[in-house]
Parts: C-alpha cells; sequence; structure tokens
C-alpha cells in the first residue's frame, strides 16, 4: 500500500466538480478574498488601455498573479444579475434561476426584478422602494455563503456596489451586509431589513460626511484628451450624453447637469460613481474590521459605472477610455489599502467581469460590419397577427420580453391547442424574419442536450419554471433600440469575453490561453480556502491558477 506524505495529510484533500485539490492550511490561507467585478468590462480593455494604465492596477494584478486571458460566460444572456449570480454561484441561470436582471413571472402574471423583495424595508433611506431588496430569488448558495457555512458564521461578508443587484447577489443569502447606492437628493448607501433594521455607526458616519457632494464637479479626462488615441472622436453621432448639455464631449459640469439627470444619480453614469464605491469599500475594511482575525473575510465589490457610461456613450468614447484609466487608479488605490490594512500576502483578490459588450451598431454599420437595429414592436405585430391567421386568435402569446415568448396556457388548454406544435409554428415564422439568427424551443431545451455552440449556451441560461416558450438570437451586431451607445445580453463573443484575474495568497504568478468559463471562478476560490463548493456549482477548478 502507498502512503501519502504526512505533509500531503496535513494539508487535506478537497473533492471539486470531479477533480482533487489540495486545501491549505489553516494558517495559510488569505485572511480576506476580494472579488472583483467589474460592469460591463469587455477582454480587450486590458489590452487596448495597456499603455495608459499605471503599474499599481491592472497590471499589478496581471504581473504579479495569474490570468486567465480567453475566460469567457457559458451562457446566455450576458447580463448583469445572471452575470453576478454565476460568478458567485459557480453555476448557470439554469440552476441558479437569475435568468435575467428582470423577467416576466408566469404565475404572478408580471414582470419581477431579480432582487425585489416587497416582505422587506428600505434601511438608510426615507425611500420606499430602493431598499425593498434581498437574494430570495436566487435559489442556490454562493461561494461566500459557503464560508460563512464553514467558519460557522464568524467569517463575514460585506457586498457593495452602485447597483442593489450587484451587492446583493454576490454577497449571498447570508452576507452580514450589503449595500448600495440612493441617488436622487440623498447621495448615500442603504440596505434593507433582510440584513438589519439599522445602519451601522460606520455606514451613518459616512453617509455623514455626504461623500457624493464632493464628486458633482467637473468631469474632464483625467490625461490629456489628445493622449486618448484608443478611441474615437470626442464629438460623435454614436453617443447619448446627458439632458441639458447639447453634446456629448468634455467636460461635463456635473453639478449643473445633475438638475435634469436625477441628482447625485447622475454620478452612476461618470467614473466618480467608481471612486464613490471604492471610498465606501476602505470605509468597511475599516469598520467591520475585515481580515483581522483567523476566519477567512469575504468583500465582495462590484464597479457599475463602467456599464453606465458603455450604455451612454459607446464602447468606443473617449469617456469610456477616461472612466478605465480612472478605475485603474481605484483598483491601485483599494490594492494599497488593503496591504496596509490587511498585509500584503494576506489577502486573494479575483477580478472579473459581469458581462462584455458590443461596439455601437450604428457605429460598425459606418464601417461596412454588418450590424444593425431590430424593431421589437413590428416584429410582435406581425407574430400576432400570423399566430391569428394560423389558430384564429390573438390570445395565445401572454408575454414577449428577454428575447423570448411566453404562451398562455390556460387559453392552449380550453382551445386543445399542441404547446409543441405552437412552438414549431413561431420557431418557422421567426426563422423567416430578416435579422433574427437562430431560434429555440421550450421542447428542445427540456428534450435535448447540448454541448457545443449557440444551443448550449442557450440552454444553460434556461431554467424549466421561470424561462420562457420559444427564444430567438439575433444576428452577431445587431441589438433593440438605438441608435446612440453598447448593450449586451447575446452569446457573441463580444459579449461572452471577460478578464478573470487572480491575485495574492495561494495564486500562481503566470497566464493561460486555455478556455476557463466564469463557472470556474467559485469552485476556484473554494479549493483555495479549502471549503465546500456553493451547493449548484457546474464549473471546475482552474487549477493552474492555485499553488
Amino acid at each position: 500500500m502507498n502512503l501519502l506524505p504526512l505533509k500531503s495529510l496535513a494539508l487535506g484533500f478537497v473533492a471539486l466538480a470531479g477533480t482533487v485539490s489540495f486545501a491549505q492550511e489553516a494558517s495559510q490561507k488569505p485572511k480576506l478574498v476580494v472579488g472583483i467585478v467589474v460592469d460591463q468590462m469587455r477582454y480587450d480593455y486590458l489590452t487596448r488601455f495597456e499603455n495608459q494604465y499605471g503599474e499599481d492596477g491592472f497590471k499589478r494584478l496581471q504581473n504579479e498573479g495569474f490570468d486567465c486571458r480567453n475566460n469567457h460566460y457559458n451562457y446566455m444572456p450576458t447580463k448583469t444579475a445572471p452575470g453576478h449570480t454565476s460568478i458567485y454561484t459557480g453555476t448557470t441561470p439554469q440552476n441558479h434561476g437569475i435568468i435575467s436582471n428582470s423577467w416576466y413571472n408566469k404565475f404572478e402574471k408580471k414582470d419581477v426584478y431579480c432582487a425585489e423583495d416587497t416582505t422587506v424595508a428600505s434601511v438608510g433611506t426615507t425611500d420606499v422602494g430602493p431598499g425593498q431588496m434581498s437574494p430570495r430569488r436566487m435559489r442556490t448558495s454562493t461561494i461566500t455563503d459557503q464560508n460563512r457555512l464553514h467558519t460557522q458564521m464568524r467569517g463575514k461578508t460585506i457586498g457593495i456596489s452602485i447597483k442593489d443587484r450587484g451587492a446583493i447577489l454576490p454577497a449571498g443569502h447570508t452576507a452580514n451586509g450589503a449595500y448600495w447606492f440612493q441617488g436622487g437628493d440623498e447621495g448615500v448607501f442603504i440596505t434593507s431589513t433582510y440584513y438589519m433594521d439599522e445602519l451601522p455607526k460606520w455606514v451613518k458616519n459616512f453617509n455623514k460626511k455626504k461623500p457624493a457632494k464632493a464628486y458633482m464637479k467637473d468631469w474632464d479626462t483625467y490625461k490629456p484628451i489628445k493622449t486618448y488615441i484608443e478611441s474615437g472622436e470626442d464629438l460623435n453621432a454614436y453617443e447619448g450624453g446627458f439632458r441639458g448639455k447639447e453634446t456629448a464631449t468634455f467636460p461635463y459640469d456635473l453639478k449643473k447637469l445633475g438638475k435634469e439627470n436625477g441628482g447625485y444619480s447622475i454620478l452612476k453614469t461618470t467614473p466618480y460613481g467608481n471612486s464613490i464605491t471604492t471610498d465606501f469599500a476602505l470605509a468597511a475594511l475599516d469598520g467591520e474590521d475585515l481580515g483581522q482575525d483567523a476566519d477567512t473575510d469575504f468583500l465582495a465589490v462590484s464597479y457599475s459605472c463602467t456599464d453606465y457610461v458603455g450604455h451612454n456613450f459607446g464602447v468606443n468614447s473617449k469617456e469610456v477610455e477616461d472612466t478605465y484609466v480612472r478605475l485603474d487608479l481605484e483598483i491601485a488605490k483599494l490594492l494599497e489599502a488593503l496591504d496596509k490594512k490587511v498585509g500584503k500576502g494576506n489577502y486573494s483578490v479575483f477580478l472579473t467581469a459581469d458581462h462584455a459588450a458590443v461596439h455601437v451598431p450604428s457605429f460598425l454599420s459606418d464601417n461596412k460590419i454588418p450590424s444593425g437595429y431590430f424593431d421589437m414592436r413590428s416584429f410582435r405585430k406581425e407574430l400576432e397577427a400570423f399566430i391569428q391567421q394560423k389558430y384564429g386568435r390573438d390570445d395565445l402569446i401572454e408575454d414577449i420580453s428577454n428575447d423570448q415568448v411566453f404562451f398562455r396556457y390556460t387559453v392552449l388548454a380550453d382551445e386543445s391547442i399542441d404547446a409543441e406544435a405552437l412552438q414549431k409554428d413561431i420557431k418557422h415564422f421567426a426563422l423567416q424574419h430578416k435579422n433574427i439568427s437562430k431560434v429555440y424551443t421550450r421542447a428542445q431545451m427540456e428534450q435535448g442536450s447540448y454541448d457545443s455552440g449557440v444551443a448550449a449556451l442557450v440552454q444553460k441560461g434556461f431554467d424549466q419554471e421561470r424561462s420562457g416558450d420559444v427564444f430567438f438570437i439575433l444576428d452577431p451586431g445587431y441589438l433593440t433600440g438605438g441608435p446612440t451607445g453598447s448593450s449586451h445580453g447575446t452569446p457573441y463573443s463580444y459579449d461572452t469575453h471577460v478578464p478573470l484575474l487572480f491575485y495574492g495568497n495561494g495564486i500562481k504568478n503566470g497566464h493561460t490561453f486555455e478556455q476557463t468559463v466564469i463557472t470556474d471562478i467559485a469552485p476556484t476560490v473554494a479549493a483555495l480556502l479549502g471549503i465546500q463548493d456553493p451547493n449548484g456549482t457546474t464549473g471546475t477548478v482552474v487549477s493552474e491558477v492555485l499553488k
């Protein structure tokens, strides 16, 4: 019989998703894990803006950590809520149930929001709605939950973001706190009674200082605009801009523009929203004493403003370039604080994104690349007319949203209409429609098994209870809406390819071009900590990352 070396026995084994990984000794574990999600970050922002970055932000993570350069989402839709959830649960919407930011609930007969929860109340604001949020619609546990369970709830979890969903879903079901930004005339961080009945003293103190007020100033480029050669002209036809300013060009007087753009909410669509996120994260480090004892804590930080800027100005804008130049400084500021407060070598970091984004279709069209805009209203009218002609009824469809068709099953039952036949008829109709690339049916998703291609991505995003009955995908480069700003949600590489960087305690230095997928993050962190995977995990450990 072969005996394991004593050192291996001391380290222990952790079985993860069919592989076996070593867990670190308790004394070697990081005191703090920091998960950073950048909202709407294409992988090529690391390479495109490389010359603009300093040595202490993105480059520090790349040069001293591990860079997964071929990291993708393995499902669609590529949107904020599913993205954050998949990162932290290690699985896809097929299992965790967060199929979009909002979706049609066929049982409640209405649209529902991923984090809405009317059973809880706002904390930290007089406004009722913004705080009625919780993670209760998320079906599975998160890596943050598993860390709490493993440490008998001694290890803390704090989630922070401008967006409620960016704070709530990563922090999991067991978080000590999740905090998000309330704009308007308040400019403060709030939470809900799901977590607590009153804001902690450190949060109250932060809000009392009116931190948002200091950022209501001019937004001009951090570096001379002539050096921003990695983006298009400042004045162009592809950007939205702000109400009250005729052109979407630098500089932006935020104090003045705030009057017509939601008060402090305007900060969400500027780099300063990321700055206040960092400020609050540093306050949390102190206020919660994160990383100061033997039990690993978790800080989940989501930088949301990159998404708002991308939607407004487009991925090729000067505004996006400046936002990433400034975000690099925020990452450096956060790492410096972690060095001082937790100690270099005592913490681990991963950085990724919840999705990427497409170039503005009108910009692509002007450069002779096939692209454009899909008129959803016209498509719906044509589909309803087809069904009326085919079936003699206009009430078979209950809802069309998120590129899905939902049937009214009570009518189908009353009229003895076969659901699969209706699915096939709609599929055939939709495939004849210009700029619809692919169509899949519920029957295909439930009865088939897809290992590759777009069908596999659709199936991993399909939830039997919550998803619709027919799914259609537009041609590459096409969006609904328009004609300014970028968006996301598709199975195409411009939406699925995002950064994945690991850094710090227990992490090797290096890189890989082997494909990794977003659901690999949670099991890799679980292996690092020597804890159980989240209960729905389908990803695998990226073993090259770990020492």
